[in-house]
């Protein structure tokens, strides 16, 4: 073990990019992290152990990654600048079961990369991250449309998102991404983060989310996954508008095709005039299956 101060302090963040040349790169979205007690929550809401293999994306200067590396069996990171590759290396050099690699989340093999880095790929599969900002959403539903079972997805976004991805039919936050997440994971805001707590500041403040496997199934299932949620966005189209206008497009002005639409909404006990944000899973669900049952997508 090194007997420097850890990484995530302010002072040896300071350090560090003093040393190195480093500076927080806004095309990367990079804002690195520097308090110890939230780095250290972050490690205890994923709920880490030395039974799990880790994938952290976006190690930045390497402040999560030790608290990762304290906590876990294996850790990889994997990080897209190349000019932190060497600095990751010296700084995380205590740790023999961290391994940084330069790889795109966005574009990697997720399932040959965990048989290729991890010395044990069957044991539980979990990813601890701070998102990049302008990528949360790609990076989440890259994760979540992947075939790995992931054990838990622990990750910081701006708080606006988090809210977005754990909101309640009803709300103004419930939309689209909402209902891919729970789809697939159940989703709970562990807790927040001040801006304040990160070099360089961002304008927002963020929240870490915790996403598990679903403990309950769901009764039916959409005909198909990929139109399915590509039907759940365009009924978001316009928010401020009823469900039944989002759908005429659907249709179009093929007045047999509308109405067999309006006996559909009858039949599900769902009022055109509703506003999408009203239904539910499960109802857009059913919605989306008969549909396509009548072949109006």
């Amino acid at each position: 073990m090194s007997s420097n101060p850890e990484i995530g302090s302010l002072n040896r963040t300071r350090a560090i990019m003093k040393e190195y040349g480093i500076h927080a790169k806004k095309g990367f979205g990079q804002n690195f992290l520097t308090d110890l007690n939230v780095l250290k929550n972050i490690v205890r809401a994923a709920e880490i152990t030395k039974a799990d293999n880790v994938i952290e994306i976006g190690p930045g200067l390497g402040a999560l990654t030790e608290q990762l590396a304290q906590a876990a069996g294996q850790v990889v990171a994997l990080e897209i600048d190349t000019d932190l590759l060497p600095v990751l290396g010296e700084v995380l050099s205590p740790y023999d079961n961290v391994k940084v690699i330069n790889q795109d989340v966005l574009k990697a093999d997720l399932p040959a990369l965990i048989q290729e880095q991890f010395t044990d790929p069957s044991r539980p599969i979990k990813v601890v991250a701070n998102l990049p900002y302008y990528i949360t959403s790609p990076i989440l539903m890259r994760l979540l449309e992947s075939p790995v079972e992931w054990a838990a997805i622990c990750v910081m976004m701006q708080k606006e998102v988090a809210q977005r991805l754990t909101a309640q039919p009803g709300t103004k936050e419930y939309g689209a991404l909402t209902l891919a997440i729970e789809y697939r994971m159940q989703a709970r805001i562990a807790f927040g983060v001040s801006r304040h707590a990160f070099v360089p500041s961002p304008n927002v403040d963020s929240a870490i989310v915790v996403l598990t496997r679903r403990t309950q199934p769901l009764l039916d299932k959409p005909f198909d996954e990929g139109r399915f949620f590509g039907f759940v966005k365009s009924c978001f189209a316009h928010r401020r508008k009823s469900l039944w206008n989002n759908l005429k497009p659907l249709v179009g002005k093929d007045t047999e095709k509308q109405e067999t639409v309006q006996t559909v909404l009858a039949e599900l006990n769902i009022l055109p005039q509703i506003r999408p944000e009203k239904l539910t899973l499960e109802q857009f669900i059913a919605l989306a299956n008969q549909l396509h049952d009548h072949k109006l997508f």
